[in-house]
């Protein structure tokens, strides 16, 4: 399997990471924690993954906190910056572009996922050379999912694993670890929670070498909320699927599309030309209009999903070099 990163640094003010040399021994990690009022958790957590990775820099995004999340993160030895773009996405793609490691390791700042795995998580990335590996929720107790969440996530998982063929149990966990080679080479687009979803496409349709850990999940400790709201998240995750499918397999989408035209067009059609072969009239214009538009709606429908397939392909393409442009590290 294939990879791991390199460095971490964090230009400007604040501490930064030594970089790695050309004959370190070890990666150098980087804990990513974006955080919207995360008060009540956030010392926990990076106290937790201070001692599961105490060689790690540990960088805590604030998202325009209200409360006193970015002064106790760094009073608990993080190092804090902020992100004004309200949005998990938007603070994740400012998270990638300024910090440059060896290993991320990303994870929410709620006090939900377990720290204790981390290194076996990072371990399993060295070992096998991966660049993806995801660390899939195990409820610790009954009633820690929402059923909404939880029937999101498999819908959203069905989806991607009958598009690209390969099965990730939870795709919308929030603790994953990356190579600096998926960093890298990773367009984020997203704004909000979707981000978690393009993590695991990014590595699928690059068939990167990626993996799943089971790893426990807790509830929220009393007073800390959670940020995901079921029904507008629910539709975003809807709207991401219809565009998913939109964007990978573009040929399918827009081929079903015309195929419904077409049908619709040959339901309305067919009755008026028998009427017009036994009377030589057409005594219902609009629909015939309908029927002939409908047509070729169908054909253009056809015709863009051709064009769309090979854009989609050229794109790939390109993604995939940006990925292999990534100059693996000398300790791999």
């Amino acid at each position: 399997m294939s990879y791991e990163p390199q460095v971490i640094s964090l230009g400007k003010p604040g501490p930064a990471a030594p970089r790695t040399g050309a004959g370190a021994a070890r990666p150098q990690i980087a804990v990513l924690v974006p955080c919207y009022n995360e008060e009540r958790t956030i010392e926990s957590v990076i106290r937790a993954f201070r001692e599961s990775l105490p060689d790690a820099l540990i960088f805590v995004y604030d998202n325009n906190s209200s409360d006193r999340t970015a002064e106790l993160a760094a009073k608990a030895g993080a190092i804090v910056r902020n992100e004004t773009r309200q949005g998990k996405g938007n603070v994740v793609r400012r998270m990638f572009a300024d910090v440059d490691a060896d290993i991320y390791v990303l994870v929410d700042g709620d006090d939900t996922y377990d720290a204790a795995v981390a290194p076996e998580l990072v371990d399993r990335m060295i070992r096998q050379r991966l660049d993806f590996v995801n660390g899939a929720r195990v409820e610790a107790s009954p009633g820690v999912y929402r059923t909404g969440h939880r029937f999101g996530n498999r819908l959203i998982s069905g989806v991607v694993q009958a598009i690209f063929g390969r099965d990730f149990s939870d795709m919308l966990s929030g603790y994953k670890i990356f190579s600096r080679r998926f960093v890298q080479s990773f367009p984020s687009m997203s704004r909000g929670f979707e981000i978690e979803t393009e993590f695991t496409i990014h590595a699928l349709e690059l068939q990167m070498p990626c993996a799943e850990i089971y790893t426990a999940y807790r509830e929220r400790p009393a007073g800390s909320a959670s940020k995901l709201r079921t029904l507008p998240d629910g539709i975003r995750i809807a709207w991401l699927i219809l565009r998913l499918v939109k964007d990978e397999r573009p040929l399918a989408f827009f081929t079903l599309l015309g195929a419904l035209c077409v049908v619709a067009s040959l339901a309305l059609g067919i009755p008026l030309v028998r009427e017009f072969v036994d009377t030589g009239l057409v005594p219902k214009l609009p629909s015939a209009v309908l029927a002939a538009s409908l047509m070729v709606l169908g054909a253009l429908n056809l015709t863009a999903g051709l064009i769309l397939d090979l854009i989609t392909k050229t794109r790939r393409e390109v993604k995939r070099l940006a990925y292999l442009s990534v100059r693996l590290p000398q300790w791999m």
